[in-house]
């Protein structure tokens, strides 16, 4: 413990001996995690948005004009029913449309109370078997009498799963590159730290000090490095994601019917991982520092 503390106490006084640099490597880390921290709350919701929709990808929704009997009503259901590749047809009536779509919207469904009348057509949902059967459907309901409209999400989610591997492939690429910084930027903090103990070092040498004793301080000086700078990334993507959900977090619920991941269920994945990551930058950016310049 002797040990660990006169470490810890010989990292923090480098760090105050050289507060210019450290502060400048602490906000330049700081800066390219925020960046991935951005990527890493862009890619959840957009996935969330690919497997809310997903869930509907073999659902077509048929929506019927107003005022049709109950005859052509009926008619066109069952010329649905008949079309190959359809498992199963269900009636959906105005009011059961409504309160689903007020059940989706949770504790935002009082929004839908005031309305001077239901805005929402009948509608016949149609189960099919797979994907070209989605097609063969979406393709000749039109043609129904009756049927006013039809929603198919295919070309949605193909375009939303496209967007989130790009922003996945986007995440990989910036998370290589800026570790990569990173570790360069500790390792020259580390590097001018060094270079102005170096007398201190020399005779530490001289009077047997090993290599880890000589080692560990730059070391936690790196760690040091890592973790204030992942724990000010996670509050500074906390506070922007926070505010764009507040922003836009109800106008995506009305357009996609689908909360943004909020804010509070992000920080701990996302400071767990900044910590495992600043860390590791920490480590390493320090450990070829010393290797390189100190031949230790």
């Amino acid at each position: 413990m002797s040990r660990a503390g006169y470490n810890l106490k010989q990292a923090f006084s480098q760090m105050g001996r050289n507060k210019g640099m450290y502060f400048t490597s602490i906000m330049a880390i700081t800066a390219m995690m925020l960046i991935l921290g951005l990527f890493f709350v862009a890619f959840v919701n957009v996935n969330l948005f690919t497997k809310s929709i997903e869930k509907d990808y073999n659902v077509i929704q048929i929506y019927l004009k107003e005022g049709l009997t109950p005859e052509v009503t009926e008619a066109a259901g069952q010329s649905l029913q008949t079309t190959e590749g359809v498992e199963k047809v269900e009636y959906v009536t105005k009011d059961q449309a409504l309160q689903t779509l007020r059940d989706r919207w949770g504790e935002n469904g009082y929004l839908l109370e005031n309305l001077p009348e239901n805005p929402l057509p009948d509608s016949y949902t149609v189960y099919v078997t797979d994907k070209d059967a989605a097609n063969n459907v979406a393709t000749l309901a039109p043609g129904i009498e009756g049927v006013d409209d039809v929603v198919y999400y295919r070309d949605t989610i193909e375009k939303l799963a496209q967007v989130s591997s790009f922003i996945e492939l986007g995440s990989i690429i910036a998370m290589a590159f800026l570790v990569i910084v990173s570790i360069i930027i500790v390792a020259n903090t580390i590097k001018l730290t060094v270079f102005n103990r170096e007398k201190e070092i020399s005779i530490m040498k001289y009077l047997g000090a090993t290599n880890w004793f000589v080692k560990a301080p730059f070391i936690w000086g790196g760690i040091i490095i890592g973790i204030l700078s992942s724990v000010i990334a996670t509050g500074l993507t906390y506070v922007i994601y926070k505010r764009v959900v507040g922003i836009i977090g109800g106008d995506i619920l009305r357009i996609l019917s689908v909360n943004l991941v909020p804010a509070e269920q992000l920080t701990l994945t996302l400071l767990a991982s900044f910590l495992c990551l600043g860390i590791g930058i920490g480590v390493i950016g320090s450990a070829i520092s010393i290797r390189k310049f100190l031949n230790v």
